[in-house]
């Protein structure tokens, strides 16, 4: 019964968050992005929700302003 009651209770968060406009997004990723992942939230102190949006809004920033090659130079530079 537990069960049920807690699936019906996630069930519940994910409608209010969709219905509030926000959208759920993970993935995998590589043992080279998780020691990436690790190192922002050492620095930052930041959740796991604000990394992933922060992430986004740097990468969008880039691509606006056309310098997505140079962030990928600078990934591929540094290792990471």
């Amino acid at each position: 019964m537990d069960k049920k009651k807690n699936a019906d209770k996630q069930r519940r968060y994910r409608q209010r968050q969709k219905e509030i406009g926000n959208k759920q997004v993970r993935g995998y990723i590589s043992k080279d992005a998780m020691k990436c992942y690790d190192e922002i939230r050492d620095k930052t102190s930041w959740t796991d929700n604000e990394v992933l949006s922060n992430a986004l809004r740097i990468t969008y920033a880039a691509y606006k302003c056309g310098q997505i090659k140079l962030l990928n130079e600078w990934l591929k530079d540094h290792e990471r």
